[in-house]
């Protein structure tokens, strides 16, 4: 099964999206005090610039599997593929750890060490290697089950501090362990993104179909997706620990609405950003010329410019606290605060985070054109693992 560029448009919008996210993390004027979707402090703006960047993680996780798929069908060898997979996955948990997590927060003491996107896919492909002589009808259907069922259980009346509830604890829920002053945070449980995974594994398959047949399909699933959303988000019992409510007027009332939980990715979560996901694969290939040319050049080196993009936005978070008369020496990187000082003024109004976003985007492009190339004219083994 060839290489189906519609996977790495996808993928390069969400990446470029996905900037906009940390850049609005690290340098936003208020991102160090307040949630973007607090709806008591938030405005619409604010809300939104953080809800589209939801895209992100999901899609990245979702295509991540369905990669696996298509290259299990390529290389025909399980054993070759189960075995890439393994190493694979422990070197993206050991690149978490170490090059991610000093990219993020500049603390050499590593105060906190974080689990997210690249840990949880790490950790699904270590999980995926061992499945990989199950069906992968049985493993969508794994990963349904999991999407669907998994926010049952921080609701199970399980007894304070039980044995069984300490142990599911960090794989379901958010959750911050401290250990010789330090502390991980497991950002991403790792269970509900393995169902992401899973799916997009099963999901693999649907690229073997014309392409105005595989369009046709994902229209149908993108739409049930998020008609599905709407009515049992409006019923609003079950898909997400966060209720929506009646808010001062019409408009913070549909922000209340649209206000998701993603750590973890909750159900609702799931089916609005994956519903968008498969309306973007289905017209991908549709998209001008120009919007495909530029995504493809980040959707090929998603890992590289993840990299990447962290380190130059810190260096631009730096460089913006100097600009704003703070000197090196106030600088705090083991608070979890990328180097801003606490009960200090700092940062940027949301129009030039936008401004700095766009810069990010594009100061990547030619370094993201050139590995690209690097990439595809050589076979060095380590290619495989970036």
């Amino acid at each position: 099964m060839k290489r189906q560029p519609s996977i790495d448009i996808v993928r390069g919008i969400v990446m470029i999206i996905m900037a906009l996210d940390h850049v609005r993390d690290l340098m936003h004027v208020d991102s160090i005090i307040q949630s973007p979707t607090d709806l008591a402090t938030t405005s619409p703006l604010l809300f939104f610039t953080r809800f589209v960047t939801h895209l992100c993680a999901p899609t990245f996780v979702f295509l991540a599997g369905t990669s696996v798929y298509l290259s299990l069908q390529n290389k025909n060898d399980l054993a070759e593929t189960r075995k890439f997979l393994l190493k694979r996955g422990i070197w993206l948990l050991i690149l978490e750890f170490t090059i991610v997590n000093f990219g993020l927060f500049f603390d050499i003491g590593f105060h906190s060490v974080l689990f997210e996107v690249i840990a949880a896919i790490g950790f699904g492909f270590i999980v995926l290697s061992l499945l990989l002589k199950i069906r992968s009808q049985i493993l969508g259907f794994i990963g349904l089950f999991i999407l669907f069922f998994h926010n049952i259980l921080p609701i199970i009346p399980f007894e304070e501090n039980s044995v069984l509830k300490n142990i599911l604890a960090p794989f379901f829920s958010p959750i911050v362990i401290p250990f010789s002053g330090r502390a991980f945070i497991m950002g991403y449980p790792p269970i509900p993104w393995l169902g992401i995974m899973l799916v997009g594994f099963a999901t693999g398959k649907f690229f073997a179909l014309a392409e105005e047949k595989r369009k046709n399909l994902f229209i149908k699933i993108g739409l049930s997706a998020l008609a599905l959303f709407v009515i049992i988000r409006f019923i609003n019992i079950y898909g997400d620990p966060v209720l929506w409510t009646t808010q001062k007027d019409a408009v913070f009332t549909f922000l209340s609405f649209m206000n998701i939980t993603k750590y973890p990715p909750s159900l609702l979560f799931c089916l609005v950003t994956l519903g968008i996901m498969f309306l973007l694969l289905a017209f991908a290939e549709r998209f001008s010329n120009g919007i495909k040319k530029v995504a493809l050049v980040y959707g090929k080196v998603p890992l590289f410019y993840f990299v990447v993009h962290f380190y130059v936005i810190h260096i631009l978070t730096l460089l913006m606290l100097f600009a704003q008369g703070f000197t090196f020496s106030q600088f705090e990187f083991a608070s979890g605060t990328f180097g801003r000082p606490k009960g200090a003024e700092s940062g940027l109004s949301i129009w030039i985070i936008y401004i700095i976003w766009i810069f990010v985007v594009a100061i990547l492009y030619k370094p993201c054109q050139w590995f690209g190339k690097y990439k595809a004219e050589n076979q060095h083994w380590w290619l495989k693992y970036v």
